[in-house]
């Protein structure tokens, strides 16, 4: 594979299949997000109403913070968006580096495993469980955790095998998701606000 492959991200199928996964995944935030917001909105309504509130509100809107947390992690690990202190990027010699960027990953990888088993425990236990107000199965709160964290996986591992394979900036480049959340980059590292990269 060639060094301008490498940087381009996964090829053609392969990355219509991630572009479409990561739109799945930004798009269940995005829903919990909305949510949210509504069903706040609605439970500081019924303040100022003549009726009784709806409990059920309440607990959609937590549950659907837990969804918001949970279904775009594996796209955080993508595009190296999650919360880290890069302390060994300065060091000059680039295969410590990349060890310990392909240990980090290794690490995340087998979190996500590890949570990933958890929800599917939880998802078998609680076969016969509702929720207290909804009545919602609670097999189908556990679900979308479930989907992150084997995204989570899978991205961890496939991140960490280009970059044992590529290099660090290879395997995390934005180019190669077909969704970029912060638009296109300028050349210093910036998003352009304008929605349009400059060369």
């Amino acid at each position: 594979m060639s060094e301008e492959t490498a940087a381009t991200g996964p090829p053609g199928p392969l990355k219509r299949v991630v572009g479409f996964l990561t739109t799945v995944e930004l798009g269940i935030s995005a829903l919990a997000a909305a949510m949210i917001f509504v069903l706040i909105l609605v439970q500081a309504g019924q303040r100022y109403l003549p009726i009784d509130g709806w409990t059920w509100t309440g607990e959609l809107a937590r549950y659907g913070l837990v969804w918001l947390t949970f279904s775009a992690c594996g796209v955080l690990v993508t595009r190296d968006g999650h919360i880290a202190l890069q302390l060994v990027d300065s060091i000059r010699n680039q295969a410590v580096v990349r060890s310990v960027h392909v240990f980090a990953l290794l690490v995340v990888a087998a979190t996500g495993a590890g949570f990933a088993w958890a929800c599917w425990t939880l998802i078998t236990e609680s076969q016969n469980l509702t929720t207290p107000s909804l009545g919602m199965p609670m097999w189908v709160v556990y679900l979308i955790p479930l989907i992150g964290f084997v995204s989570t996986t899978i991205r961890g591992l496939c991140a960490a095998i280009g970059v044992a394979r590529h290099g660090v900036g290879s395997s995390l480049e934005p180019e190669s998701l077909a969704v970029q959340v912060n638009g296109p980059q300028l050349p210093g590292g910036t998003a352009d606000p304008n929605g349009e990269a400059q060369r």
